[in-house]
């Protein structure tokens, strides 16, 4: 944990060291919301490997960083960015090819297990999966199993409850090395605010060892001491803050702006070939020096304007979709 409130506050680069190789993430956000697309992007430049994912609902984040050769192993219940794409291209031709090991569970039996893991336990019940084929299939060799302790021994466990003698399923916890999430506010301090839907964040970083923080906008803290029931997680908790506006373009922050369909096809559109998707990384993320750089490369000013969601409704009413 810092020692002071500015040590929290750093740039993206300074905040990469705080993932080595290696290490067991997760990501927040959900399909085209709120991903901290900044950091990702970073990450793929830092040339991270042997990372562990955990996710319950990513999009392109998970999809470029498996695509940029980071990812060794996924935990999740599926990898999608809505309608531009029921799978992201790059995680099917990572398992098709082999590239990467994967073990799937369902969307609420992954924020079950973050949740244990916020909560301490080692184990969660549940009846999510029951009378599916996820319960029966394991991913993951004994080998791989046996590799990493922070891996669980086991895929879950079916037992007759002992109170009731119903068929119930545990699962394992998940306590990450870090997570990464990106939020609209946060203060000085490291408490951090999200607008709409949290999704499965607060579980995710309340599971980690360590939370890394992109956002909108850094506050002082009495801006949020006024209704602080909408502070989702407590400055404690909070490593690293990194200012970063419009860093989970091209998906959309809540209040701020919309995601955006025109990046999100062409990155569908290259990502389907090999040579075409380094092209992208090429001209996107290798290619430029900083984030302000990349909001230039994507249109700058004008895509920025299109983007901008009314206040009110949350979104951009106008933007064509289609």
């Amino acid at each position: 944990m810092a020692s002071k409130v500015d040590d929290k506050i750093m740039s993206l680069r300074e905040a990469t060291k705080l993932v080595p190789n290696g290490a067991h993430i997760s990501l927040g956000g959900f399909t085209t919301q709120r991903h901290p697309m900044a950091f990702v992007y970073e990450l793929i430049r830092q040339k991270r490997r042997n990372l562990h994912f955990y996710g319950h609902s990513p999009g392109g984040d998970l999809d470029m960083l498996i695509g940029a050769g980071c990812v060794r192993r996924v935990e999740l219940a599926y990898e999608a960015d809505e309608a531009f794409a029921r799978i992201g291209p790059r995680f099917r031709r990572a398992v098709e090819g082999g590239l990467i090991e994967w073990e799937d569970y369902s969307n609420f039996g992954m924020v079950q297990r973050f949740a244990a893991g916020a909560m301490g336990i080692p184990f969660i019940p549940t009846r999510t999966m029951l009378g599916s084929d996820i319960v029966k299939k394991e991913g993951f060799s004994e080998k791989t199993r046996r590799s990493d302790p922070k891996i669980a021994p086991k895929k879950l466990a079916t037992i007759n409850c002992p109170f009731t003698g119903d068929k119930i399923v545990l699962l394992p916890a998940i306590q990450t090395d870090v997570t990464i999430i990106h939020a609209q506010v946060v203060d000085a301090q490291g408490t951090v605010r999200i607008y709409g839907q949290n999704f499965g964040d607060e579980q995710q970083a309340k599971c980690a060892k360590k939370l890394i923080v992109t956002c909108e906008e850094i506050v002082q803290p009495e801006e949020l001491r006024e209704y602080p029931e909408h502070n989702l997680i407590p400055f404690f908790r909070v490593n690293a803050i990194i200012k970063v506006p419009y860093g989970a373009h091209p998906y959309a922050c809540y209040r701020y702006y919309d995601y955006d369909p025109e990046f999100l096809r062409l990155y569908h559109e290259r990502a389907r070939d090999d040579a075409s998707f380094r092209e992208f990384f090429n001209e996107y993320i290798y290619g430029v020096g900083d984030w302000e750089e990349y909001l230039g490369k994507i249109g700058g000013a004008e895509k920025l304007r299109k983007l901008k969601a009314d206040k009110k409704l949350g979104y951009a009413p106008k933007l064509k979709r289609g």
